[in-house]
């Protein structure tokens, strides 16, 4: 567009668009940016080609009161087209609680994916290894997908690897149907892997882990049959710092999470253990010995470490900042004696009075340790905000 400046008037509607996406982007509230493209048609496409997250009515990645309580809504696959086709700049898109939404809904996907980043398919029900597929072939610049409760398998997964080599961060917890066929393909195509959350996925013992990349440094696996090979597996890359395996009393044979302080952990700050009721000292030592960075670590309601437990931690975890201990029936005054004289570092202490500390016992932690902070609240989640979870959907 050619613009005389000195004979004829000018307006802001003489701007390129360059100044026009310039000024879009500088819009901090959302009612201006929405109202922004009812200028005119041009205005309009500065709007449709600036907007990099779509999130349906459906959707619940972020989680409040109303999100909770709307009705699934079907997307079908006319209705995607037309909005990828209008946002051809999309790099997070959330169907999230679209609980009907059918594989064919993502065909689309194939040919305007292109610059997605982040994928959300939470409850989404409908989803099956047909839809993964359409995900596969069009979204390769991908680093962020979660799958929670989809009905997915390990082709699905396998193809979804194949394709997305680029994906840092997965969330397949309730993927009932995910065994370790799915996990190796996943941990052996995706070099970069950075988080993956397994949790509740009951197929998966943790040996499709093996040989991981190093860039692994975030996993939950809260609630699953984790063998002690798998555990070995889980830490072979070397690089993890937030560990979950909680709810583990059932599941693991034999313990075998000792095998988290063979030396391959040596980087883990976070190390969450609550209600792994059947892990014993032996485990503890080689952890408190093997996990040296160790800062946060939950061992609430674990019944069965004893002295020999405590004193390890407290002799040997000299970087633990956070410790969890409510409801351990095996702490008493020795224990508690052990990680006041060790821990130098501790600054909160989680501890509620159902163990065997007596009164005394405690108050001379209180007045020994005056830097030390007494919680008695149990914590019951322990995730902290790694770019796992900081990725958010905006309208």
């Amino acid at each position: 567009m050619e613009i005389d400046l000195i004979n004829g008037p000018t307006s802001i509607m003489h701007l390129p668009d360059d100044c026009l996406y310039f000024i879009f982007q500088r819009l901090d509230c959302g009612s201006d940016r929405e109202s922004f493209g009812l200028i005119c048609r041009r205005w309009l496409h500065i709007q449709n080609s600036s907007r990099q997250s779509l999130q349906f009515e459906c959707s619940f990645s972020v989680l409040n009161a109303s999100s909770l309580s709307r009705n699934s809504t079907t997307i079908s696959p006319f209705r995607l087209y037309r909005l990828l086709n209008r946002f051809r700049q999309l790099q997070s898109l959330s169907l999230s609680g679209c609980m009907d939404l059918p594989d064919s809904s993502l065909t689309q996907l194939q040919y305007y994916g292109s610059t997605l980043e982040a994928l959300y398919l939470d409850c989404c029900f409908g989803i099956t290894d047909n839809g993964l597929s359409y995900v596969a072939a069009g979204c390769t610049s991908l680093t962020f997908i979660s799958l929670y409760r989809c009905n997915v398998t390990d082709v699905g997964l396998q193809i979804l690897a194949k394709s997305c080599l680029a994906l840092k961060d997965v969330n397949l917890s309730y993927c009932l149907l995910i065994t370790d066929h799915g996990i190796r393909a996943l941990s052996q195509n995706c070099r970069q892997l950075r988080g993956v959350v397994i949790s509740y996925c009951k197929s998966v013992n943790g040996v499709g882990f093996k040989g991981c990349s190093q860039s692994l440094t975030y996993l939950e696996a809260e609630s699953c049959k984790l063998e002690p090979e798998g555990v070995l597996g889980i830490v072979s890359g070397g690089g993890l710092e937030y560990l979950s395996v909680s709810c583990l009393s059932w599941c693991v044979h034999g313990d075998g999470l000792a095998a988290i302080g063979s030396g391959f952990a040596t980087r883990l700050r976070v190390l969450n253990f609550r209600l792994c009721r059947t892990i014993n000292d032996e485990s503890i030592v080689a952890i408190a010995k093997g996990c040296p960075f160790l800062e946060d670590w939950n061992l609430a309601l674990c019944h069965e470490v004893k002295l020999p437990g405590w004193e390890a931690i407290g002799a040997n975890c000299c970087n633990l900042k956070r410790l969890h201990v409510n409801r351990c029936h095996n702490l008493c005054n020795l224990g508690l004696q052990a990680l006041r004289d060790g821990c130098r570092r501790l600054l909160i202490l989680h501890i509620n009075r159902r163990n065997r500390i007596s009164s005394e016992a405690m108050e001379l932690f209180k007045l020994r340790r005056t830097d030390v902070e007494i919680k008695e609240e149990e914590v019951l989640c322990m995730t902290p905000n790694p770019a796992f979870w900081l990725r958010q959907v905006q309208r």
